[in-house]
């Protein structure tokens, strides 16, 4: 649990723990409005889930989205599983899984059926006042 920075930097999901699962939503966006010139969406306002397949779903804003839901609490590897991931990029939501690379390390696997095919990420822990959270 805690607030993490994806691997890309442009983004902090603070994950936490309702009901018994583990899940994480976007509080931090490096670029939470679109820029002047873009063709995503007007500039200036929220960036929003675009392209989620649910077109009732394309204009919920991405600070605040849940991306990560279901995941079991870590079990004596610090793998959590069995849960969902969601990518507002593409608008796809994978199987997933949760591995602690350490204290402040995360290893966040996205897949399709197996998890031998699919995309992993590394995510920080970082300190939530750096990025203007109150924890």
């Amino acid at each position: 649990m805690g607030y993490w920075l994806v691997q890309e930097g442009t983004s902090v999901v603070q994950i936490d723990e309702a009901g018994g699962k583990l899940g994480g939503r976007i509080v931090w966006l490096k670029e939470p409005n679109y820029p002047s010139g873009s063709d995503q969406g007007p500039a200036g306002q929220p960036k929003v889930d675009a392209h989620n397949p649910d077109a009732a779903k394309r204009d919920r804003k991405l600070l605040g989205l849940p991306i990560v839901w279901g995941l079991s609490p870590p079990d004596a590897k610090g793998v959590c599983d069995g849960g969902q991931v969601y990518d507002p990029r593409n608008g796809k939501t994978y199987s997933g899984t949760i591995t602690m690379a350490g204290q402040d390390r995360l290893e966040l696997r996205g897949y399709i059926l197996v998890s031998l095919i699919g995309r992993s990420s590394t995510w920080t822990r970082v300190d939530p006042g750096k990025y203007g959270l109150k924890p």
